[in-house]
């Protein structure tokens, strides 16, 4: 896992750290000769052994994998690197003597990225090396700023002491009808992150006006509803944000078009802004606030297919989610052990520093 003062380096322009990995003492040295500093920052191995133990220890931008080692081979390096490192987007340059379709594609099945076959130009290697440590950088940056965004919309959730693993359960309860509506992997995908981004435009809502015990003033009120438009502003130059963007902006319009921003009606209003406003809904009743107990599940089915019939929601979603709710409740409960991070390593990560000051109301 790539630390975040590391990630920072990288991304301020410190060399490129490339691994190489070949049992061939001469042919590792004609690479470093290539691979001159201050552009690059060369690491050796001479086994596939001592190359995982280096790269489960290390950050790299891309590795440089001889094919035919003795013991274990460039192949079987590369599908641990893939599989029990699960360093899925690091760049693999298979060097090859023997440029056979049957080997390339086995090389391709377990993992590497491009080939460059032996004797190569000096020339030729630097040019992938190049092209594939551009690609990790930017790849890196687009993963600092997206978990840097999730462990800001954890520090909304956790202004407030009350909401608990409100953002985990909606991810998980807005993909359970997801999931009942047959909806695909990346529209999963995005309303597993609308649970956790939903509400990060209240960045830019003051603290007096978000954490305001009464209720608010029709003034307060007013500046409250802008945190769709302000959420919808700080992600839409993220294309990974793309499909969780409605959800974002769009979780707080009504079926009836009397909701906000856009008082959009039926289905003008976003699929996934309407799948998530059940889900939420649904997280508010069934768990307890300073204002109300948890309610029990014939209540809240009660207040949905209310809601539904007031045209505040979309009448076949809710009958969808509540035949869930009759039929498998028990799917609909966060796991033990959910496989959701989104910026929660990183959140406690930042509450570990000291830098935010914590009392019994949450964050102040």
């Amino acid at each position: 896992m790539i630390e975040s003062n590391e990630l920072h380096a990288m991304i301020a322009g410190y060399p490129y750290r490339v691994l190489i990995v070949d049992d061939d003492a001469a042919h590792r040295a004609l690479e470093r000769e290539i691979l001159q500093p201050p552009k690059y920052a060369v690491i050796e191995a001479s086994s596939g052994v001592e190359a995982l133990q280096l790269l489960s220890t290390q950050a790299f931008d891309a590795v440089l994998l001889d094919k035919r080692m003795p013991g274990m081979d460039g192949d079987e390096v590369c599908r641990r690197i893939r599989s029990e490192l699960d360093l899925e987007l690091l760049p693999i340059i298979m060097v090859t003597g023997n440029s056979g379709s049957d080997d390339l594609s086995r090389s391709l099945r377990g993992g590497a990225g491009d080939f460059i076959a032996k004797p190569y130009l000096p020339e030729e290697l630097i040019a992938r090396l190049d092209s594939a440590v551009n690609r990790k950088r930017l790849t890196d940056q687009l993963d600092s700023a997206e978990s840097m965004l999730f462990a800001l919309a954890r520090m909304v959730e956790a202004k407030d002491a009350n909401t608990g693993d409100h953002c985990s359960r909606l991810s998980h309860i807005s993909v359970v009808l997801g999931q009942a509506l047959g909806l695909a992997p990346e529209y999963l995908l995005a309303l597993r992150r609308g649970g956790v981004m939903h509400d990060i435009g209240k960045l830019g809502i003051p603290d007096s006006i978000l954490l305001k015990p009464g209720q608010l003033s029709e003034e307060e009120w007013l500046i409250m509803r802008q945190h769709p438009e302000i959420g919808a502003r700080l992600v839409k130059d993220l294309k990974s944000m793309q499909l969780t963007l409605p959800i974002i902006r769009h979780h707080h319009e009504r079926w009836d078009g009397t909701g906000y921003p856009d008082g959009l009606a039926g289905k003008n209003i976003p699929l996934l802004a309407r799948v998530f406003q059940i889900a939420d809904i649904y997280d508010a009743l069934t768990n307890e606030r300073p204002y109300k107990p948890a309610m029990r599940r014939e209540q809240v089915i009660g207040i949905l297919e209310e809601e539904a019939a007031m045209g505040w929601r979309d009448p076949e979603l809710t009958a969808v989610f509540v035949d869930i709710l009759r039929q498998r409740p028990q799917d609909l409960e966060l796991p033990r052990s959910p496989d959701d991070d989104l910026g929660a390593k990183l959140f406690a990560d930042i509450a570990r520093t000291g830098t935010l000051d914590w009392d019994s109301k949450g964050i102040k």
